[in-house]
């Protein structure tokens, strides 16, 4: 496949760089200004007016002036459809890459090579020889390790599990996941240097921790939203059906609530939970689905019935954060991370407030 002329790209590679240093000045804008996107996402799928998936290309319309925009690029769908693999958005990536601190020659490992291009960004900055990567899907880590020989990279990168990490290079420096994880993986814990910085999405954020002992780590949760692919997992699939048999029990709590001012929070106390809602033909919410890969599954319909089935009490959890948070949207950069030998939590403004253990595997 031909790529782009490479005027047209170096013109809007400038131009993104540009938008992107308007709002975050940072050090790593000369990596953005230097590695192209586009060698490293030569296709992506966008769905149409009927919602169904198209391959976009090099040399279809708007092909590059997408890879310049600040959006995140599906790059890899299942046998279903769904989405299993992305190129972020670039903002979010400056963003996490800024909040690492990291200098040239500091070593640096990444759970989730994707499609290499933060791993090119990486070590565009740190050197490729600072730089390891690990992505679960061997076909991914085939593509990334050739598109980053093209682009004079030669990180190291492997397929396998990222949350084991890589002791032949340990310790680590700085420590990044662009993949969605429920807790700090502890071996990465071990693989660490006292002062070592992690960037890891957790829930529906980012995660900030700086490591201060074995197994020790505390921090706070960016201001920015974030949504990363999940590690992949097996999980069992919502039972609504058995919910229909079920008086639905009264509650006071909003179900539009999940979807906007408690889905921040929501992710942190159930991890790994989904939602999913049910609109009318004005495009109002009449209902809305939740369940976790236990099984556990509950509704809510908006005129304010709950039902819930399974080892966990979905919508009691929710319940529990509106009284926590009564009224306003809970900030983001107000909760926090602590992280010891004997577990993770969560929690919210200070260490003493209200927390949520995170799970431990």
């Amino acid at each position: 496949m031909t790529e782009p002329t490479t005027t047209a790209s170096a013109r809007l590679r400038a131009e993104f760089t540009a938008r992107l240093g308007a709002e975050i000045q940072s050090e790593w804008l000369t990596a953005f200004a230097e590695v192209r996107r586009e060698h490293y996402v030569p296709s992506f799928y966008r769905q149409d007016v009927q919602n169904e998936w198209e391959m976009v290309s090099a040399g279809d319309p708007g092909y590059l002036e997408a890879v310049y925009s600040d959006a995140a690029l599906t790059t890899q769908l299942d046998e279903h459809g769904i989405p299993t693999s992305s190129s972020s958005e670039p903002r979010l990536m400056l963003t996490m890459l800024d909040a690492l601190d990291a200098k040239p020659g500091h070593r640096l490992y990444e759970l989730g090579l994707g499609t290499g291009y933060n791993a090119a960004l990486a070590s565009s900055r740190l050197g490729s020889e600072n730089v390891v990567s690990v992505d679960v899907d061997p076909d991914l880590v085939r593509l990334a390790r050739s598109r980053l020989a093209g682009g004079r990279y030669h990180p190291l990168v492997f397929a396998g599990d990222g949350e084991q990490g890589y002791p032949d290079r340990a310790p680590y420096d700085r420590i990044i996941s662009t993949a969605g994880l429920h807790h700090i993986p502890p071996a990465l814990l071990s693989q660490a240097r006292k002062g070592t910085v992690i960037v890891a999405p957790i829930g529906f954020g980012i995660a900030r921790a700086v490591v201060s002992g074995d197994g020790e780590a505390t921090g706070r949760f960016l201001p920015v939203p974030a949504f990363f692919m999940p590690r992949r997992t097996l999980t069992k699939a919502p039972d609504f059906a058995s919910l229909e048999t079920r008086t639905g029990q009264p509650t006071t709590v909003p179900a539009t609530d999940v979807l906007d001012r408690l889905k921040f929070p929501l992710s942190l106390a159930l991890p790994g939970y989904k939602s999913c809602n049910w609109q009318n033909k004005a495009g109002e919410v009449t209902g809305i689905g939740l369940w976790t890969g236990d099984g556990s599954t509950a509704t809510v319909h908006a005129s304010g019935k709950a039902r819930q089935l399974g080892p966990q009490r979905l919508w009691d959890t929710v319940e529990e954060l509106a009284a926590t948070f009564p009224e306003e949207t809970p900030a983001r950069e107000d909760f926090g991370l602590t992280i010891t030998p004997e577990g993770q939590h969560a929690w919210y403004r200070n260490p003493e407030g209200p927390s949520w253990p995170l799970p431990p595997g």
